[in-house]
């Protein structure tokens, strides 16, 4: 059984779900036949934990009226896929999009319009940075707008080298928190286990509570923060049960 396609939603057709241990690793099955990824590697990992909570989204999945689920319903598997399929040959350029946050890192643009939101910003968001600088000795700047800055050479290449010591399954992490929270900081940060995703996701929403405070609730920005926090929490779920091996 391959695993979906990113675009596609498929249907459930194996009833049992299984994981064996095959090789270093732990391999999901379904029906006894290992799960295969979009590039045909087995679905293998090499912590148990990890290989049982991949088996339980496969046992969750299709278990609707017609039997058809989606890849939304399989996150910890598409992090693993981006663990040993597209990482593994592309550390490179994964590691250069990564670093690319390190001059659009949300942190570092305030908001130079609204005193009060500028000074929320830098009651949450400076912190953050100066413990990156602690951890990695990246120190970087803070403008006001949207306007890209260049940030200092030297605190790029500390960050190159925080991102040179990152495993595939820490870049497959990165790759979904950093998108998701905007800053590279932040995914660091969750990384580390410096704060719990929903502290983290409170921060990278900020300007959208501070919206909603003054305006109301909009629903369509409520799901939107809900929605990026799941992404965060399934990044920061596969990086724990991944460390327990």
């Amino acid at each position: 059984m391959s695993a979906p396609q990113q675009s596609s939603a498929r249907k459930r057709f194996w009833k049992q779900v299984d994981v064996v241990q095959e090789g270093g690793g732990y391999a999901v099955q379904l029906d006894g036949r290992g799960v295969r990824l979009p590039g045909r590697m087995p679905l293998c990992v090499p912590s148990r934990a990890l290989a049982e909570a991949l088996a339980a989204e496969w046992r969750a999945a299709g278990q609707t009226a017609d039997g058809s689920f989606t890849p939304a319903e399989l996150p910890l598997t598409g992090i693993a896929g981006s663990m040993l399929e597209r990482i593994p040959g592309a550390r490179e350029g994964v590691r250069a999009s990564l670093l690319a946050y390190a001059g659009s890192d949300l942190l570092c643009y305030r908001d130079g319009a609204n005193p009060a939101l500028g000074d929320r910003q830098r009651m949450e968001w400076d912190p953050w940075l100066d413990w990156l600088a602690r951890e990695t000795g990246a120190r970087l700047e803070v403008t006001q707008g949207v306007m890209p800055i260049p940030q200092p050479e030297q605190a790029v290449e500390a960050l190159r080298a925080a991102l040179a010591a990152c495993s595939d399954a820490e870049l497959a992490v990165l790759g979904v928190a950093a998108p998701a929270l905007g800053s590279l900081v932040l995914g660091l940060a969750l990384l580390r286990e410096a704060a719990s995703p929903a502290v983290l996701a409170a921060c990278a929403t900020l300007d959208e509570r501070a919206q909603m405070a003054v305006w109301g609730e909009d629903p369509e920005v409520t799901d939107r923060m809900a929605a990026m926090q799941d992404e965060v929490e399934h990044a920061a779920r596969f990086l724990v049960l991944f460390r327990q091996g």
